[in-house]
């Protein structure tokens, strides 16, 4: 496995796909990174840090900038949206704190992380009424109603079950999931070379018009939408 400065994901075991996003790690160059902001995403994250050992990350409403030392290793295990609250709803224990410490070698730590996941979603699978609702409340102009009764539960069983293992309401995930079909559209580059037509991505990943865009942009992001393409661009250079 390299470690070279930047961002690297990897697929997870097969047997861990249905509640695991990816395993990835991240390496600070030597002459220190730039301030990056970090997205909400709908996912949780535990994450082992150099020199400071294990955590959980996520998930967020807002985003928030990150920036770290020169030579700063991550890695991490991402979790999959009703994922997060099953295997990670209690405190780490104190055996993990102690098997994940701040001065394990990256590759021991990324290995143990991807253990300690393994052990975590096995015994605390993620709630399966959950995972499909995500899968609903991503598509574009998706309700909270209809898809509670696609499922055949109520609107509030959805609600306290997403709040269980997702982190959040149905609502608040069906408005980060847009959020992040947008940002997945500008990470593609539509609209190269110049600036992204707002108006016209804002109907395809389904907001209402462009100053709906630029609202909850603005909510989740902290900036409009034109500032937040010309730092995803940025960043990707």
């Amino acid at each position: 496995m390299e470690w070279e400065p930047g961002y690297r994901e990897w697929a997870p075991p097969p047997d861990l796909a249905g509640s695991v996003t990816c395993l990835w790690t991240q390496v600070t160059p030597p002459g220190g990174g730039r301030a990056t902001l970090v997205l909400p995403d709908t996912c949780s994250d535990l994450i082992w840090q150099s020199g400071r050992g294990a955590f959980v990350a996520g998930p967020d409403t807002g985003a928030w900038s990150s920036a770290l030392p020169a030579g700063t290793v991550l890695a991490g295990v991402r979790l999959r949206p009703g994922a997060g609250g099953p295997a990670l709803g209690v405190p780490l224990s104190a055996r993990l704190a102690r098997s994940l410490g701040p001065a394990l070698a990256p590759a021991a730590a990324l290995r143990l992380l991807a253990g300690e996941v393994r052990c975590l979603v096995l015994d605390n699978p993620a709630d399966p009424l959950v995972t499909e609702a995500a899968r609903l409340l991503g598509r574009p102009r998706a309700q909270a109603g209809d898809v509670a009764a696609r499922l055949g539960v109520g609107e509030r069983q959805l609600l306290r079950r997403c709040r269980a293992a997702a982190g959040y309401g149905p609502a608040t995930l069906r408005r980060v999931l847009r959020f992040r079909r947008f940002v997945a559209r500008v990470d593609a580059g539509e609209g190269l070379p110049g600036s992204p037509d707002l108006a016209r991505l804002a109907a395809d990943t389904g907001y209402a018009d462009q100053a709906h865009l630029t609202h909850e942009c603005v909510r989740l992001a902290g900036v409009p939408p034109a500032a937040l393409t010309v730092e995803r661009r940025s960043a990707a250079a």
